[in-house]
């Protein structure tokens, strides 16, 4: 975990220089929202306007870019992997600006709220149904923080990918 946690703070300070501090999504920061479960890479938002930038400071820490779109880059470097998710629609944007520093067992992180972080796993699994590991992430993040949790916001989140007989579903199992 103390190699992760060193390539968090590497890319961190790297990206000091985006105009809007990035935040830790992802397999990392399940952990902030009292969710663990193993990871293998660092995940961090970005405001889409700064994503040239972030691309660059992250290759001059020595990772290679497999892949950029619009919406994500994926960087590697030996063993290591770094994805960097851009946020430039306006439920990303809103997602990104709510961040909140919170104190990890990684330390003081900023940090994509709950419910963005179970809209943007609802993403990743509408878009790869055979991700059965972010649908395991919602149904823990949303036990997890059943009591923190603004629900009409995460239905918002469903109803955008209508598929809210999904959050009925994943509600009442347990």
């Amino acid at each position: 975990m103390s190699r992760l946690i060193d390539q968090l703070t590497e890319a961190l300070a790297a990206l000091e220089v985006c105009e809007t501090p990035p935040a830790l999504i992802g397999g990392l920061a399940l952990a902030a929202h009292g969710v663990v479960r193993a990871t293998q890479d660092v995940d961090l938002l970005i405001d889409t306007a700064d994503a040239d930038v972030a691309h660059r400071c992250i290759q001059a820490l020595g990772y290679a870019c497999v892949h950029r779109s619009v919406e994500a880059a994926n960087y590697e470097r030996d063993d290591e992997g770094l994805d960097l998710l851009y946020a430039h629609r306006a439920a990303a944007r809103h997602i990104l600006a709510q961040a909140e520093i919170k104190q990890t067992p990684f330390g003081e992180i900023r940090v994509v709220g709950a419910e963005g972080l179970i809209a943007f796993k609802l993403q990743s699994y509408c878009n790869d149904p055979d991700r059965g590991r972010d649908l395991d992430d919602m149904k823990e993040l949303l036990y997890a923080n059943r009591d923190a949790l603004n629900m009409q916001r995460v239905r918002d989140y469903f109803s955008l990918f209508d598929r809210e007989d999904l959050l009925d579903e994943l509600l009442v199992k347990r």
